[in-house]
């Protein structure tokens, strides 16, 4: 006997088919993303003596675009991140007449978490998205199997130098968004409490310990690897054209958000229980 259209038993087969298909690409995506990783490590390592050289140019054109020109729009981030934490640490110990303690909170909550995850989200949109459809618009155009056709490595020349730039710089970013941060909540701890920056970096440095800085910095060069990984499988499983590249930098943005967003709740999990 067959079940009817549309009752709940004849739709299960599609369903499983449709959640197989996405198993399937989901794995195919991962193990792809672990060999590329792997690959772009290889070539930082041995380029050299393989003579292709990753280019130490082409990994500051990319920091710079990375590092330096997210400078403004983090700086706005973070001081604004700084502000709002600090009004809402002192509304809400004004309830136990402990407003004083609102800098240990401050400290601990942009250095370990807000920082890192904050910066890192800033970049995906912004750089992830663009790797994503710059790997996309190449391979759309076949200018990946023309550097194949004439000798040169697609993952060295344009892998490594992103990946490398992206470890580097989105920890500079953080912590550049680290200091930030914590003069916005100065600042405002100083308007709202009376109390002067240097007492109030005071009570920083006694509140942060090197782990709690090295926890956030850690984070954040995890974060940019996974970025780049995310944002070049993505750009290279492009099809479709003009309309492909877009859809692909769409998707590279929300998984890379999505696997920063999971891996900072696994980090707080194991080093902070």
């Amino acid at each position: 006997m067959r079940a009817a259209e549309g009752s709940p038993i004849a739709g299960i087969p599609g369903f499983l088919a449709r959640v197989g298909r996405h198993t399937v690409a989901a794995v195919r995506e991962t193990g792809y993303a672990a060999v590329l990783t792997g690959e772009a490590l290889m070539w930082l390592a041995v380029g050299a003596r393989r003579r292709q050289p990753v280019r130490v140019s082409a990994i500051f054109a990319e920091a710079m675009e990375t590092g330096v020109r997210a400078l403004p729009i983090v700086t706005v981030l973070a001081l604004t991140i700084g502000v709002m934490l600090a009004v809402q640490g002192i509304h809400t110990l004004a309830q136990f007449g402990a407003e004083s303690q609102v800098t240990t909170g401050i400290a601990l909550s942009v250095v370990r978490e807000f920082a890192p995850l904050i910066t890192g989200i800033l970049v995906a949109g912004r750089t992830g998205s663009a790797l994503a459809a710059r790997i996309g618009t190449m391979r759309i155009s076949q200018e990946i199997d023309a550097l194949r056709v004439m000798g040169i490595a697609p993952v060295r020349f344009l892998v490594t130098p992103a990946l490398v730039a992206m470890v580097v710089m989105v920890p500079c970013l953080a912590f550049w968004a680290d200091a930030v941060a914590l003069l916005g909540g100065g600042l405002y701890v100083g308007l709202e409490l009376g109390m002067s920056l240097s007492a109030y970096f005071d009570r920083i440095f006694a509140a942060l310990t090197t782990d709690d800085l090295l926890h956030g910095l850690g984070k954040s060069a995890i974060f940019g690897l996974l970025i780049t990984v995310i944002g070049v499988v993505n750009g290279a499983m492009v099809s479709g054209g003009a309309e492909g590249v877009g859809r692909a930098s769409t998707r590279a943005v929300v998984h890379a958000i999505s696997a920063l967003v999971v891996t900072d709740m696994l980090f707080v999990l194991v080093l902070t229980r």
